[in-house]
């Protein structure tokens, strides 16, 4: 029998993952020691996306920085 992600919901592809997110708190892990937690508003075939209320996470030689905005856009190259 042909299973695909539509029959079976443990086996979607990931672009489909993503756009279940839409509207839902998520977690991301960016490159270069940053990490970024906001409500997914859109993503595009490049996973750029684009997040409200975003509070980011940096490491930084003087220890952990937060930053709190209202909308982000995220380059999907550094996700």
């Amino acid at each position: 029998m042909f299973v695909n992600a539509t029959t079976n919901p443990l086996q979607l592809l990931p672009l489909e993952l993503v756009d279940k997110c839409i509207g839902s708190r998520i977690h991301i892990v960016m490159k270069r020691e940053k990490e970024i937690v906001g409500t997914l508003l859109g993503f595009d075939d490049f996973v750029n996306m684009v997040l409200e209320d975003v509070t980011e996470f940096e490491i930084t030689p003087e220890g952990k920085r937060i930053t709190k905005l209202d909308q982000s856009l995220l380059n999907g190259n550094n996700i």
